[in-house]
Formats: structure tokens, sequence, C-alpha cells
């Protein structure tokens, strides 16, 4: 596989979809070459070409991660910010890899002199640069669809560490079932994360209280009674039983 093919292929499996004047543009060469490197990568079925643009086939099931960020993004916007009111100046957090939790990584960036540990890529760029703010990336091997760590490494400085509060996220909510996930290693980053936190906040946007049409099947820790709980607008009733476990904050209020 070419450079060219290679990040093509990186890009459109990160993105989710992406058009051919963008790949060109961050490519810097003509619509014609990019419409020439990807041909046989649509013929290989590596990614998909619809009307002037190009869709994943990437078997994931968690969507890319920047087309999950700009979904709900006005909600994912609001319990950022929110979650940022409860970090203050000088404080030390973990944030998970969610697209949520990105969002509070850039509402962060008026923060003053933060200890952050991520096993999240994007999440570090975004805090590392800050003067003051001291940033340690958990984790060598990056997943391709959105620069998460859940190797050996990324679980050793986690538990090397103790922090004030974590910040972290789910796929899906059930009343019954509690917080979801796709993957184990995302709920293990997560317990670990929580254990050496004081306060744990879980970042979810209302749209993931359902309980059907949801592919997510395993639980994430259960929140303490310290913890918190941030979404946009207060869930149904009938999640009333998972929520009044812990500090339930809508970002709405």
């Amino acid at each position: 596989m070419s450079k060219y093919e290679h990040d093509i292929l990186s890009t459109v499996n990160l993105r989710g979809t992406v058009s051919v004047t963008e790949l060109a543009q961050i490519l810097d060469v003509s619509d014609q070459t990019i419409r020439r490197i990807v041909k046989p990568l649509v013929e290989l079925g590596k990614v998909r070409k619809v009307h002037g643009a190009l869709v994943s086939t990437q078997n994931v099931m968690d969507p890319p991660f920047l087309a999950r960020m700009n979904e709900n993004r006005s909600k994912k916007v609001a319990i950022a910010n929110r979650v940022a009111q409860l970090i203050t100046d000088g404080g030390s957090v973990m944030i998970d890899t969610g697209s949520t939790s990105a969002f509070v990584a850039q509402a962060l960036a008026n923060r003053k002199n933060l200890t952050v540990i991520t096993n999240s890529a994007y999440i570090a760029s975004k805090l590392a640069m800050i003067e003051g703010n001291r940033v340690f990336m958990a984790g060598t091997q990056l997943r391709n669809h959105d620069g998460a760590a859940f190797d050996r490494a990324a679980f050793e400085v986690i538990a090397s560490a103790s922090v004030e509060m974590s910040i972290i996220s789910a796929s899906s909510v059930h009343p019954k079932r509690g917080f979801l996930a796709f993957d184990q290693c995302e709920v293990d980053i997560a317990q670990a994360m929580m254990e050496v936190s004081a306060r744990t906040v879980m970042a979810v946007d209302c749209t993931k209280f359902k309980e059907t049409g949801t592919k997510a099947s395993l639980r994430m820790p259960p929140l303490r009674a310290q913890d918190i709980v941030v979404c946009d607008s207060r869930p149904a009733e009938r999640f009333d039983d998972l929520l009044n476990a812990q500090e339930f904050i809508s970002a709405d209020t």
C-alpha cells in the first residue's frame, strides 16, 4: 500500500466519511489524483464511494471518533461546559476517550495548571500545549479509529496515579442495566480510572438513555454515592432509580 493510499484510508476511517475535495486539500493533490488512488481501494472494499465522497467500511461497532463528535454536538458542548465548571485551576483529572470527553478537554482550555492523565491522543494533544499544564499520555499503541490506547502501558500509567476526578462516558444507558459500553477494554479503563479517583463524573447526553435499540452490551462499573452524572437534560422518570444513586447535574439549568 502506497503512502497516499495509507493516508487516505486512515483519514476516511477516522472521520467515517470525507469528501474527495477535502482529501485532495489534505494531501495537496488534485481531485483527479484522489479518484485514481482510491479506485483500487474501492475495488478491494476498503472504502465505499458515494457521490463526491468516500465512506469508511471499517468494521467497528462504535462510529468513527470525529463523526461521533459531530453527533448531538450542541448537547455535548453544553455537558462539557458544565463539567469544566467542576474542575478548578490546579486540579488533577483523568479523562477517557469518549467524544463528549473530547469536548470536555476543549472546555478545559481556560483552566490553568491542570494535571491531566488520558488514554486519548486527541485529548492529550488538546491540553498538552497549554502553558502550565502537565499532561500524561496513558499508553503507547493507539487504535486507528479514535487514537485511543488500551495497552498494558495505559493501565500502568493510570494505576500509578491518584487524581481528584475522573471523567468517563458511556455508549448507552439502560434503566436497569446501567451505563453500557461496546468493548471490554473501555469497561476496564473506566474501572482503572475510577479506582484512583476521589470522584467520577459520568458525562453522557440524553440520546444515550434508551431501553431498546442499543448494541452496547457490556456494563460499565457502577457509580458510587460521591460520583456525579452530568447530562444535557433530565432523562425520563424510568431512569430515576439509576440516577438517584448519586448526584445528577443537568447542563440546561
